[in-house]
């Protein structure tokens, strides 16, 4: 019976987790502010990007030209779907190979944005997914300000304080939802972002989606100084509570 106890204990034992440079967690709102040409637009800028030789260039620039990637939908409180669980990335055809997937999957548009809920859900989508990064990135996209589930800088700062920097793909497109604000790269960069080297990638058209994207992707698989290309605002006074005091003026108009 001796040799029995650390056998079981060797065959409960834990995976060893796979050492890479980036985990990277890409969080994709599919909110219904959003046209399904403009999410199939948003998809295919993804596609396009993942296929791209600068994308495949930069992972060969990385440390150990290894990394995790994931990729969610996400909208209201309780509306995320993962398309793509964490899967190693060390080839240009594991980059094709989630390119293919993207392009194959329909997104559905679901109601409202929650920022704060997709930032929480990433924090903890990390956890226990079989890589070990020296660096992890949630790159969050989204069409405008946070609107339910709490206050965003709340969440941003705790998935900050698990050591996962947090930067920003804001949709600056002009469709005439009632929840877009002008200044959203503004509300990215002072909600939203955080941590080592945060920065925020605005999209004014959607033409230049995919270019943005890939230009994002480059930045974060190779670990580039953006704050060298990026120009970052001085901190001042922003209301990170904008979508929710926007929210609740809509619903106070439609009963009368």
């Amino acid at each position: 019976m001796r040799y029995v106890l650390p056998v079981l204990a060797l065959l409960a034992a834990p995976a060893k987790a796979e050492e890479v440079d980036l985990e990277l967690l890409l969080l994709v709102d599919v909110s219904r502010s959003m046209s399904a040409s403009e999410l199939e637009l948003q998809r295919q800028g993804y596609v396009e990007a993942l296929r791209s030789d600068a994308v495949a260039a930069a992972l060969g620039r990385a440390l150990t030209g290894r990394m995790a990637l994931a990729y969610v939908e996400w909208a209201g409180e309780t509306r995320r779907r993962v398309i793509q669980d964490w899967r190693l990335i060390e080839s240009r055809d594991d980059l094709l190979a989630v390119a293919d997937l993207l392009e194959t999957d329909r997104t559905t548009r679901q109601s409202r944005t929650s920022i704060t809920a997709a930032l929480r859900f990433g924090a903890g989508y990390f956890d226990d997914n079989g890589f070990e990064g020296m660096r992890r990135v949630i790159d969050i996209s989204g069409d405008g300000p946070n609107n339910q589930g709490g206050l965003v800088t709340a969440a941003r700062d705790a998935v900050v304080a698990q050591g996962i920097t947090v930067n920003g793909l804001p949709l600056m497109t002009e469709d005439g939802s009632f929840m877009r604000i002008d200044d959203l790269d503004r509300y990215y960069e002072l909600c939203v972002i955080g941590g080592p080297g945060a920065f925020v990638m605005p999209v004014t058209g959607w033409e230049d989606f995919a270019e943005a994207v890939t230009r994002k992707l480059v930045l974060e698989i190779a670990g580039a100084p953006v704050e060298r290309v990026i120009p970052v605002q001085a901190a001042a006074a922003y209301d990170c509570e904008i979508g929710e005091k926007m929210w609740r003026r809509m619903r106070m108009d439609s009963d009368f």
